[in-house]
């Protein structure tokens, strides 16, 4: 049977790898790595105090093992919030940790108490595992893979109900030695915690990882300066809604949008202004589309709209809209607009096609004035949406 000491070392071996992991992701300035490192660090130096002081430790070890521990696990929690875009620490948690740290010192130097000590220690412990996994189960993304997630849940769940248990158990007045001592309780309860604790500092790297990869997908689709689709991106999104809207006989359009006299704005203005406005019209448009709409930067100053289950006339309606809330709030001091060329999904008809056509609808509203949507193939003046 190994000893508890031997598996204090497997813990310490345990933190030191995921701190050497996740210090490598710390310049990638994901938030929370830096907590979730220290913590690791403070329980590996924790762990290595017990270790090599033995299985008699003083007074002065108990309580400096107990500050470290303590600290280590309010920092894993606040690393877990932070990750996930939360305030990292809260008041009334640090009041807590503290007024237990001041518990512990009381029931080790002054009215010494191993029941009182595991006990709290435990609870404190369980805390830590149940807000980190409730973390992890709350905010796990809708879209993409939740393994990670309900990975670092399980784990802290489950180290949740072994601290729990040990509690409980302690308060029921059930035998047991201290914590170093070769007992089959002490054995069987570092062993589970061996089990869930490199589990959870395994998920916390998961989950490094998945919001790195996230960001990396994010960088290839979506275009930096205005927070829409890149033209790859948005022509593979709109070949899967063409497919299915030819697959169930359902309406879709397309709207090729361009924004007027641009050139004349880099030139007149620079081309930091001419970000400003992408960006502004880019904001403008997308805040009223519709949840189903796909809206994307073919690039420069053309973007294109897919109005899913819309017809050719809604479709016109809709870009009309935008056209004149564009036209309607000026940016930088420089009144903006649009021309656009509308076209609608028919049988057999391909991205291609669709994008021909509307594109070809584009030329005639730029060639009529501009500021004006224009359906195809009505590229006459019965097709023209004229400015309000």
């Amino acid at each position: 049977m190994l000893s508890p000491l031997a598996l204090i070392g497997i813990v310490i071996v345990s933190c030191l790898m995921s701190v050497a992991i996740l210090g490598s992701l710390i310049r990638t300035a994901v938030p929370g790595i830096g907590r979730w490192c220290a913590a690791h660090a403070l329980l590996a130096a924790a762990s290595s105090w017990v270790l090599i002081v033995g299985a008699a430790p003083g007074q002065f070890v108990m309580v400096g093992v107990s500050l470290i521990t303590l600290t280590a696990v309010l920092l894993l929690v606040q690393g877990t919030r932070q990750f996930f875009g939360k305030d990292a620490a809260r008041h009334e948690e640090s009041a807590a940790f503290v007024a237990i740290f001041v518990a512990l010192v009381y029931f080790t130097c002054v009215s010494p108490n191993v029941d009182a000590r595991v006990t709290l220690v435990s609870i404190c412990l369980a805390y830590a595992r149940i807000a980190v996994g409730t973390l992890a189960l709350r905010h796990a993304p809708r879209d993409g893979a939740r393994y990670p997630y309900r990975f670092v849940a399980a784990a802290a769940y489950l180290g949740a109900l072994f601290h729990v248990t040990r509690a409980v158990a302690v308060a029921f007045g059930l035998p047991h030695t201290t914590l170093l001592q070769p007992s089959p309780w002490n054995v069987l309860f570092l062993g589970l915690a061996i089990v869930t604790l490199p589990c959870m500092s395994t998920g916390i790297v998961m989950l490094a990882h998945d919001r790195l990869a996230r960001r990396m997908e994010r960088l290839a689709n979506v275009d930096e300066l205005t927070g829409v689709l890149m033209r790859r991106a948005f022509m593979a999104t709109a070949n899967v809604s063409l497919r299915e809207a030819l697959a169930k006989g359902k309406p879709l359009s397309i709207a090729i949008l361009d924004i007027d006299r641009f050139k004349a704005v880099n030139d007149g203005f620079g081309h930091a202004v001419g970000d400003r406005i992408l960006a502004h019209v880019t904001s403008v448009v997308s805040a009223r589309l519709r949840p189903c709409d796909i809206f994307g930067r073919l690039g420069g100053e053309e973007f294109a709209i897919v109005f899913v289950d819309a017809s050719k006339a809604e479709a016109a309606r809709l870009t009309n809209e935008l056209r004149l809330a564009i036209e309607r709030s000026p940016s930088e001091g420089v009144r903006c607009t649009f021309s656009a060329g509308i076209e609608g999904l028919t049988p057999g008809d391909t991205l291609a096609g669709v994008l021909a056509r509307a594109d070809a609808a584009l030329y005639m509203a730029k060639a009529t004035g501009r500021n004006r949507v224009v359906t195809a193939p009505e590229v006459d003046a019965c097709g023209l949406a004229q400015p309000g």
